[in-house]
């Protein structure tokens, strides 16, 4: 089985060292890397390089610059999906946006993990869980959702809340671990 394959079932894989891998995340991140030159106000050629980067891009779709993802091809950006400055997605596995997502600065959603053993994490060995937003989902500044988390329609994630574990929705969460505070 390849590492691409591995990658896929949610199984460890070489994410650092696989030739096809490598080649997959350089080609990503030069694509990233010219979305992030292009004029803030030339929505136009941003829209068409983001529709070249991302696996599934909603209508009405604004990402600011900078922006950063490892593959592009696992992610969906739903309908109205809004991103402010310093966006980052490991997209090892799918990550889905909802329709009327608004993701404020600085966040980042990571499907990557590490063994906790350091041999076989010096091999370069990873593994990566999906995570899914649901519609009418908002995130305050600097928020990192970390692997396999799903989180329901309509939540507020607070600022620097660090989201490691589904959050039911219409709730508000926040906190390291993030918590939810009470229901919307």
């Amino acid at each position: 089985m390849t590492n691409k394959e591995l990658r896929d079932i949610g199984e460890l894989y070489d994410a650092n060292y696989d030739p096809e891998l490598t080649r997959l995340l350089d080609e990503c991140k030069d694509k990233c890397w010219e979305y992030n030159q292009i004029k803030p106000s030339d929505w136009a050629a941003k829209d068409a390089k983001l529709r070249e980067i991302i696996g599934s891009v909603g209508q009405g779709v604004r990402v600011q610059a900078p922006f950063w993802c490892d593959y592009g091809s696992n992610i969906t950006f739903g309908e109205n999906f809004y991103a402010n400055h310093g966006l980052v997605i490991l997209d090892g596995a799918k990550v889905v946006f909802g329709k009327n997502v608004f993701v404020a600065p600085n966040c980042g959603f990571h499907t990557a993990g590490h063994p906790l053993d350091a041999e076989r994490r010096n091999k370069g060995l990873e593994y990566a869980r999906p995570i899914t937003v649901g519609d009418n989902v908002w995130f305050g500044a600097g928020v990192q959702v970390l692997p396999g988390v799903t989180i329901g329609e309509g939540v507020v994630v607070a600022a620097g809340a660090v989201v490691n574990k589904d959050v039911p929705p219409h709730t508000l969460v926040a906190g390291v671990p993030a918590k939810v505070v009470k229901e919307i």
